[in-house]
C-alpha cells in the first residue's frame, strides 16, 4: 500500500538533513511512497514582529536561493530532484558551503544531473521565490507548521527530530514508516520527547 505524505525542508537544518536522508534512501530503494517536498523558510519563521519578511529582501536570507533552485528542479526537472535534494543537503552539512553562493548551488544542481542554467534562468523570473513564499505560507496557514522537518499526512502535521542518519535502506524505510504510523494512526499522541539522549 502506497504511503502519501508531504515533508517540509530548509537545507540549513541538520535535523531536516537526517530525516530527508531516510526518505531519500527509502525512495531510492524502491519504497512505495508518494512524497511531496515542501519548502519552508526558517528565516521567515523567525522574523520578529515589525521586521520585513524575507520575501521582501531575499538576497539577505541565506536559505532562499537553494529553496528556489529545489522547487525549479522539483517542478520542471523532477527526474533529478532526489539527487539535487541530497546534493544541496551535502553542500551545507558535509562541505559547510554557503548556500547564498550561486556557485555552490550551481554545483549541487550539476552534481544531481539538473540543468543549472535553466534553473537559474527560471529563478531570475521571480516565479520560484513566489512558489517558496506561497508553499511556506500555506503550510503555516493550513497546518500551523513552525519548522522543519514536519511530516504532513492524513490531515495532521507532526514536527519530528531523528538523531541518527540511516544505517542502511532497511533502517531508513522502517524509520519513515514508523514515523508515519505515529503521525496518522495514533491521534492521541501529541508530544513525545526524551528528556536526555544517550550518545
Amino acid at each position: 500500500m502506497s504511503l502519501s505524505f508531504a515533508l517540509t525542508y530548509d537545507y540549513r537544518c541538520p535535523f531536516a538533513r537526517i530525516v530527508h536522508e531516510h526518505v531519500l534512501d527509502g525512495l531510492e530503494d524502491g519504497a512505495d511512497w508518494d512524497v511531496t517536498f515542501v519548502p519552508f523558510s526558517l528565516g521567515q519563521a523567525h522574523v520578529e514582529e515589525g521586521q520585513p519578511d524575507v520575501w521582501d529582501e531575499p538576497q539577505k536570507e541565506s536559505g532562499l536561493l537553494a529553496l528556489q533552485a529545489s522547487v525549479v528542479v522539483r517542478d520542471s526537472q523532477p527526474e533529478h530532484l532526489l539527487a539535487v535534494h541530497r546534493a544541496l543537503f551535502e553542500a551545507r552539512h558535509t562541505l559547510s558551503a554557503d548556500l547564498r553562493d550561486e556557485s555552490v548551488v550551481r554545483a549541487a544542481l550539476e552534481a544531481g544531473g539538473a540543468d543549472a542554467d535553466a534553473a537559474f534562468a527560471e529563478i531570475a523570473t521571480g516565479a520560484p521565490l513566489d512558489t517558496v513564499h506561497k508553499e511556506h505560507e500555506s503550510s503555516v496557514d493550513e497546518h500551523e507548521v513552525f519548522g522543519v522537518p514536519t511530516f504532513i499526512a492524513g490531515g495532521r502535521a507532526v514536527f519530528v527530530r531523528l538523531m541518527d542518519r540511516p544505517r542502511d535502506t532497511e533502517h531508513a524505510r522502517t524509520t519513515i514508516e514508523r514515523t508515519l504510523e505515529l503521525t496518522t494512526g495514533w491521534a492521541e499522541l501529541n508530544e513525545f520527547k526524551q528528556t536526555t539522549i544517550k550518545r
